[in-house]
């Protein structure tokens, strides 16, 4: 019988699902997006994820600083308000939901976990390597490969949104969320800007309006708060009737 073993070595006979040349090659790069927003998904619906509190801010904030310890404040606060460590069917609302790494992502998880309750890292790759803080819920903390759907994942299940200081990273998950919300992309929520001397310090948005680039409204989108109890204030004064559990069991998407 002749020899079958060059067929058998050749990688087009590689199992599709077991091929990592294929699987991570230019043509496969829609399927690979698809798998990192399904992986994700269904971590989050095995816990009974409804809906986020999500947080930002800058990585290089450490412990003991002022900005830190209100993050940290602040998730531990609204994990006990807000429904996060709730049991059911109806499952969890107001999980907080960060970056996955450290300064200001670790003070909320670190804060949320304090509460008892769950929270949620979204890590990115990076050139150089982000590490997953220690205080996310192990089984809900993701590495992402592709911005575009850790930002899906942020946004799909917010419910609010604390942005404190931070760099580049920060203003643009802040303009992102702005943007959706802005084009009815995404349904309006309270976006909160932590440290009101900061933020207006850096952003004078009244320049865009005033030459007629967003609309006098839009300057509504986002309040200030300049301490824990006073941004949990502001989300659920923004939110209104809304800020409430679910009042079924399905997860909302």
């Amino acid at each position: 019988m002749p020899d079958s073993t060059a067929q058998k070595n050749s990688p087009s006979y590689r199992l599709a699902a077991l091929d990592r040349d294929f699987l991570l090659g230019d043509s496969t790069r829609g399927a690979r997006f698809m798998l990192e927003y399904q992986k994700a998904e269904d971590h989050l619906r095995a816990r009974g994820v409804v809906s986020t509190i999500v947080v930002f801010g800058s990585a290089r904030v450490r412990e003991g600083e002022p900005w830190y310890e209100a993050a940290r404040a602040f998730a531990r606060l609204a994990s006990e308000r807000g429904g996060a460590l709730a049991e059911g069917n109806s499952g969890r609302d107001h999980v907080i939901a960060t970056g996955g790494g450290p300064g200001i992502m670790e003070a909320a998880n670190r804060g949320a976990t304090e509460a008892g309750a769950l929270s949620i890292g979204f890590n990115i790759t990076l050139p150089h390597e982000q590490e997953p803080n220690a205080w996310s819920t192990p089984d809900l903390t993701f590495r992402f490969h592709y911005f575009a759907m850790r930002k899906m994942h942020l946004a799909m299940r917010a419910a609010a949104l604390v942005v404190f200081p931070g760099g580049f990273g920060t203003l643009d998950e802040l303009f992102e969320i702005m943007t959706l919300v802005q084009t009815g992309k995404m349904g309006p929520v309270p976006i909160v800007l932590y440290d009101s001397a900061y933020w207006k310090s850096l952003l004078n948005l009244e320049v865009m309006a005033e030459a007629g680039m967003i609309r006098p409204e839009d300057l509504e989108l986002f309040c200030h708060a300049d301490t824990p109890e006073e941004a949990y204030a502001r989300i659920v004064e923004g939110a209104g009737d809304s800020w409430r559990p679910a009042a079924d069991d399905s997860v909302q998407t």
